[in-house]
């Protein structure tokens, strides 16, 4: 099978994931309960890979990750737990419906957004986000890529204009960590999401967010921490207060293994593997005349995906028939963005993406394209 559905999770894992997760799953116990070895071993397990973490997005204080089961979750979580009656959030055209509909939820609650418009190719402009500030502006949320158009977006220059605004900064990391460099101090980062199954290449069922250190964020879920067992009442103590429940020890330790295989890489070398094989694939698609290629054509705008969509075929009928053809696995559909498709002028028939990871090489993606082109009609 040849993969390119690594925007919805990466494939195949690097073989110390694989190997970390069944090392914890067969050693088992659970962190923060009690003085046996085996809790102990897993407390151990959480606190490498929050280091790693920590090392890799800039973080000072380990304390501040939290491990959740997705990005989904930790979006929630920013979200449900920073704002209030009354406030008001600044999102952009291409967001996530893991945004969106938290935020059409809150509506509620009193809760107000306004959709910041990108270009067709999924550019933001800051002086627009600047112009659609409200007096009661208390959140800027913004995805660090679009997961449909792959435009990356300015997130220094958003994280400065929330602070020249007093206004807190979210990142939505889901296509970026573990590619593109984030550094939460320098971008001034106040609440950063992100998933570990993805550009991470952990394993499914786990993500996290970092929350600045004198933030007040209210729990999404209360419950046993292992700590301050007594009260009745949730601990306020960073992470365990927000961890409520067992962690999922084997995921958290094999995304830590997969963090530092990507400490001892570099993101430099990651990310210029990743702009020599989207170099490669752009190239071999806009020789196909059947395609319309989606987002910038710079390769330094966007990360590893591009969406396309075809003059005489459905995304669908062409992802079906590399699957069923070609053994090769991509993406269809709207993505769980139809602002972003909306934005793309796609909203009505989507597109077919394709996602690559650091794993691939040129090989793969020459026969991906020898697919396509026998699917379209083109010419090698």
């Amino acid at each position: 099978m040849l993969y390119f559905d690594n925007a919805a999770t990466s494939w195949p894992k690097p073989e110390v994931v694989y190997e970390t997760h069944d090392r914890v799953l067969r050693q088992g116990g659970s962190a923060g309960r009690g003085v046996n070895q085996s809790s102990l071993r897993a407390g151990r397990e959480l606190l490498h890979t929050r280091k790693a973490l920590s090392r890799l997005f800039g973080i000072a204080n380990t304390e501040r990750i939290v491990f959740t089961q997705n990005i989904t979750e930790s979006l929630n979580v920013g979200l449900h737990g920073l704002l209030q009656t009354g406030d008001h959030v600044l999102i952009s055209s291409l967001e996530h419906n893991a945004v969106v509909r938290p935020l059409e939820y809150l509506k509620k609650s009193g809760i107000s957004y306004t959709i910041v418009p990108c270009s067709r190719e999924g550019f933001l402009d800051p002086a627009i986000v600047e112009s659609n500030f409200q007096p009661n502006t208390r959140l800027l949320c913004f995805a660090h890529a679009s997961n449909v158009l792959g435009t990356i977006l300015p997130i220094k220059q958003l994280g400065q204009i929330a602070k020249a605004h007093h206004c807190l900064f979210m990142v939505d990391a889901a296509q970026t960590a573990g590619v593109i460099p984030i550094d939460v101090e320098d971008q001034h980062i106040d609440f950063l999401a992100f998933t570990g199954h993805k550009s991470l290449s952990g394993p499914q069922g786990v993500g996290g967010y970092y929350a600045r250190p004198d933030l007040v964020l209210n729990p999404l879920i209360y419950g046993g921490t292992g700590l301050h067992s007594l009260t009745l009442e949730q601990p306020d103590i960073w992470p365990e207060g927000m961890e409520s429940g067992t962690r999922n020890i084997p995921g958290i330790a094999a995304l830590g293994a997969a963090v530092e295989l990507i400490l001892h890489e570099g993101l430099p070398k990651i990310r210029s593997h990743e702009l020599q094989l989207m170099s490669i694939l752009l190239e071999g698609l806009e020789h196909i005349p059947e395609i319309q290629i989606l987002g910038p054509r710079d390769i330094n705008a966007r990360v590893g995906l591009v969406s396309c969509v075809f003059r005489n075929h459905t995304p669908d009928s062409v992802a079906l028939e590399l699957d069923r053809r070609f053994d090769i696995v991509t993406r269809s559909g709207l993505h769980c963005a139809p602002l972003a498709h909306q934005t793309a002028g796609t909203i009505d028939r989507g597109a077919l993406r394709i996602s690559i990871n650091y794993s691939q090489t040129e090989s793969d993606i020459a026969a991906l394209l020898a697919a396509l082109n026998t699917i379209l009609g083109g010419s090698m």
